[in-house]
Order: structure tokens, then C-alpha cells, then sequence
């Protein structure tokens, strides 16, 4: 059934209001996803410094840590998935739960458990629908990560690796292997899923080695290497988490800015399709009316011709 002028005025108007709200997030989103790449940037010399110095102790020092111990029979895995508070972000939480879900069934088909630890709204919810059980879950700050958050979740994580599956008297479940799942950012226009091992620790970036005509270099520590182990591996394993929660920030706004462009342009097109056809419709009720107008002009005449 066609639509009345009137009609068609109206979704025009309602389309143009659509409109200027996807603009607006489209530029928010932009503008936020510059201070998340400094951020990421300013967080970067840090981290940097921090791998440097874990990678001198691991080289030069004889001293295993907990951290880093590989387990002989692996039998439960943690997995930690960042998704996002807010929807309207395109395909960016449903794309990262797909690299969890296959992370899943892959450590699944190795006979391994897999405990879920959740950051963000969209993924405590798509767990929630489907029954499935989260250990933890963290929201309300994916599209502005602080480091206190990043150190809360590393705490958790460490706490559960290193935890006693015998210990009756804590909450914490032990666990052989620590996973994070989140969205690397590339470019404006390439947000990429990734899935990397957090636990036993493996150091990505390190010092090159030395050639073996070299002198190795003198190392002295205090109080002690197992010591400044301690110290330092769990704050590389909280800067590795806020770095990936900074990654999939910058990732989330720029899936956004894509979403509310393609939706800006979207609204345009129907803007453009509703105009037309409402001036096929407005033109269609003149050319009616003429058409009355002019058959009740000629009725008349043949009336008057008749009478006479």
C-alpha cells in the first residue's frame, strides 16, 4: 500500500534525526580515538624499559620463577576475552568472541578446561545468554582503560596460576595457563583479533644476545634475582594487560567511527530515496487531481449540451 506525502515528510524528517546522531558519535568516536593512540604511545617507553629489565634478569640470572615454569601435563586454562561496554562498534565484540570461541574449542581439543574471565558488557552478556559459566567479569571503562584495572585483572590472573588446586580455604582456581583474546589496532581501517599466551610467562621482546666470542656483561642484583623477579613479572604481566586493553580501545572507537559513518551514509541514501519518492507521490496526486478536475469539467459540459 503507498504511502501518503505527509508520510514520507515524516520519515524524512525522522532519518534526518537519526542522522545527525550517527554524525555526532562518528565524530566523537574520532576525536576519542586520538588520545587513545597517545595514550597507547605514552604507556609505550614504559613497557619498553620494563621488558628490557625482565629480559636482563631471565638472560643473566639462573633463577626459575614460578611465573615461568612451563607445567608438564597442562590440564586447565584460563582465558581472558576484551570486549566492549556499548554496542553500536560494528562488528568488533562479535568478532573478537569468535577468536575466543575458536581459542576455546582448540585448548578444549588439546583436554584442557577452560575457565572464562570477561572484560566489557558484550561479552559478560553473550556468556550470560548461553549459560555458560564467568569466573569474573570487569566493566564500565573499555573505551578508557586505566592502569589500576589493568593491575586488578593481572593480580587475578597471577593469583588464579599461581593458586593450589589443594587449597581448600581460597576462592581462586588454579589454572596451568593464562590466554588473553583481544583486538590489536593496525590502522583506522584494520582492527585485528588476537589471541597470545600471557602464562608461563614468555618475554617477546628482549636484549639481543651476545656473541659467544664476547664478554658476557657483569650483572649485580639486589637484594636478589629471584627477589627482583618477584618485583618485576607481575608488573610485565599487568603492562602487557593494559596494553592490550589500550589496543582494544583504540580498536573499539575506531570500530565505531566505521559504524556510524557507514550508518551516516546509509541515512543519506534513504533521505535521497524517500525525497524521490515522495515527489513521485505528490506528482501523482496533481496529475489525479487535473484528471478529476478536467472530467468534471467535461461531465459538466456534457451535461449542459445534453439539456439544451
Amino acid at each position: 500500500m503507498a504511502l501518503s506525502v505527509r508520510e514520507y515528510r515524516a520519515r524524512i524528517k525522522s532519518t534526518e534525526s537519526m542522522k545527525k546522531i550517527t554524525r555526532a558519535m562518528e565524530l566523537i568516536a574520532a576525536s576519542r580515538i586520538i588520545k587513545a593512540q597517545q595514550r597507547a604511545q605514552a604507556a609505550a617507553p614504559y613497557a619498553r624499559e620494563l621488558t628490557r629489565a625482565v629480559s636482563a634478569v631471565a638472560t643473566f640470572s639462573n633463577v626459575d620463577h614460578a611465573l615461568t615454569l612451563e607445567p608438564e601435563n597442562p590440564k586447565k586454562a584460563a582465558i581472558l576475552i576484551v570486549t566492549s561496554d556499548r554496542g553500536l562498534a560494528g562488528a568488533y565484540s562479535s568478532s573478537v568472541l569468535k577468536e575466543a570461541e575458536r581459542l576455546i574449542e582448540k585448548l578444549k581439543g588439546e583436554g584442557k578446561e577452560v575457565d572464562l574471565y570477561v572484560s566489557g558488557r558484550k561479552g559478560e552478556a553473550y556468556f550470560k545468554f548461553r549459560q555458560r559459566a564467568v569466573v569474573q567479569a570487569w566493566t564500565g571503562f573499555s573505551d578508557q582503560p586505566t592502569y589500576d584495572v589493568a593491575a586488578e585483572i593481572g593480580a587475578t590472573l597471577i593469583a588464579a596460576f599461581l593458586a593450589d588446586v589443594e587449597d581448600s580455604e581460597s576462592d581462586v582456581r588454579a589454572v596451568d595457563e593464562v590466554h588473553v583474546v583481544y583486538t590489536r589496532f593496525r590502522s583506522m581501517l584494520s582492527q585485528e583479533p588476537t589471541a597470545v599466551r600471557l602464562l608461563p610467562l614468555e618475554v617477546v621482546e628482549g636484549t639481543e644476545a651476545p656473541a659467544k666470542a664476547d664478554v658476557l656483561p657483569l650483572y649485580e642484583f639486589e637484594p636478589s634475582p629471584s627477589e627482583v623477579l618477584d618485583s618485576l613479572l607481575p608488573r610485565y604481566v599487568q603492562s602487557r594487560i593494559f596494553f592490550a586493553l589500550l589496543q582494544a580501545a583504540a580498536s573499539e572507537l575506531a570500530a565505531r567511527q566505521k559504524a556510524m559513518k557507514s550508518a551516516t551514509d546509509n541515512a543519506d541514501e534513504l533521505i535521497k530515496k524517500y525525497k524521490r519518492i515522495a515527489n513521485q507521490a505528490r506528482q501523482a496526486g496533481i496529475t489525479q487531481e487535473i484528471s478529476e478536475i478536467v472530467g468534471g469539467v467535461n461531465a459538466l459540459a456534457d451535461a449542459q449540451a445534453g439539456s439544451e
